[in-house]
């Protein structure tokens, strides 16, 4: 395949996260529904949070059965896969925990005395400055774009190895992935009173599907599975922080059931997207 082809093919898989962004500005939600929506966009991303952790632990187990039962391997690469992995799945987790926190102290401190200066120093940082939903919103695009980051390596590698059957399979498999978080991205937005802009949800649809594009582009010529281990690492704790926040909104709301249908609902959903996956041997 060409590098042209390939790169269409990275576009196809990233685009399609902007079906489901137009269900960002619905207005006028019942809490129930409304409770329904984020239950089961953490349903959905509760599915790619297991599927990006078993993918990213994989190398390391490898490695492990590399040295046990290989041979073959060495304790330096178990534990620098081991190092990278859990070093990066807790940068991702907490790297956005010490954010939520900073936040709320600036919200507190706006208040207070030098609200002026906070105010003015949010509006130079405009992402600070978004209301809760839609900065969880961009949250939730970052978590799903590294792990998109890395979902277009591997169609990037399957191309470039001419295997144009199983790469088709494999675009048509993370299309389907990503129709369905983009939905997840908009979940925390629909309802609002404040609907957000085209240009806000365009946004949101460039972070989470752009790096599908670039990851293929940088996989067709660069293979190294330490780093696709690392970006696996943080989009799998970048996505549990997004899961636990959005479960804390859904609880808040107040419909128990809700929340459980939601979450059977984006769980299964995202279950079924991934048979297609499957059927390529994935």
């Amino acid at each position: 395949m060409s590098s042209t082809q390939i790169a269409l093919l990275g576009a196809i898989a990233g685009i399609t996260i902007f079906i489901g962004l137009p269900v960002g500005r619905i207005r006028k939600l019942k809490v129930s529904v409304s409770t329904l929506l984020n239950a089961a966009s953490a349903g959905v991303l509760l599915f790619l949070l297991i599927e990006t952790f078993v993918h990213g632990f994989e190398p390391v187990e490898e490695a492990l059965l590399d040295v046990t039962t290989k041979t073959s391997g060495t304790w330096g690469e178990f534990v620098v896969r081991t190092v990278l992995f859990f070093g990066a799945f807790a940068l991702g987790l907490m790297g956005l925990v010490g954010y939520d926190r900073q936040m709320a102290r600036r919200r507190k401190a706006s208040l207070g005395p030098g609200a002026a200066a906070v105010q003015e120093f949010g509006t130079l940082r405009k992402f600070h400055a978004l209301s809760d939903t839609k900065r969880l919103s961009v949250l939730i695009a970052v978590g799903i774009g590294v792990h998109n980051l890395a979902e277009g390596l591997a169609i990037g590698q399957i191309a470039a190895s001419d295997q144009l059957s199983l790469a088709v399979l494999l675009v048509v498999g993370f299309a389907l992935h990503n129709a369905t978080e983009g939905f997840g991205i908009v979940a925390p937005l629909a309802g609002e009173t404040d609907r957000p802009s085209w240009g806000f949800l365009f946004v949101l649809g460039v972070i989470a599907g752009l790096p599908t594009f670039l990851g293929t582009i940088i996989g067709q010529s660069f293979v190294n599975e330490n780093l696709e281990l690392l970006f696996l690492g943080l989009a799998a704790g970048s996505i549990l922080y997004v899961v636990v926040t959005l479960v804390g909104v859904a609880i808040k709301h107040g419909h128990k059931e809700m929340l459980y249908v939601g979450l059977f609902a984006g769980v299964t959903l995202g279950a079924l997207t991934e048979l297609v996956l499957v059927a390529g041997g994935l």
